[in-house]
């Protein structure tokens, strides 16, 4: 009998619990990457190139609207994102 481990209730969270399930539904949830432990190259360090996600470790950076204004992504009252400009009052 087949069994596929299923992150519990598809949520990406630290301390999440994984479960063996019968049904493959193909989802992300079920998915896996095996990496041989001779061929880890462990996670970057300060500084360095973390190319999954090609940004560098520990190195500040502003994400910038392609729109004409420029405006910097801005996160305000700890959880809402907004557009600014990049000297503006906080709102």
């Amino acid at each position: 009998m087949n069994k596929y481990l299923n992150v519990q209730g598809a949520t990406d969270s630290e301390g999440r619990h994984i479960q063996c399930n019968e049904a493959k539904n193909g989802k992300i949830h079920q998915q896996w990457d095996v990496v041989y432990a001779d061929q880890w190259k462990g996670e970057p360090g300060n500084g360095e190139l973390n190319e999954e996600y090609g940004l560098y470790v520990g190195k500040s950076f502003h994400v910038i609207s392609a729109m004409d204004s420029g405006r910097y992504l801005e996160v305000i009252n700890n959880r809402n994102l907004v557009i600014k400009q990049r000297n503006s009052q906080r709102g």
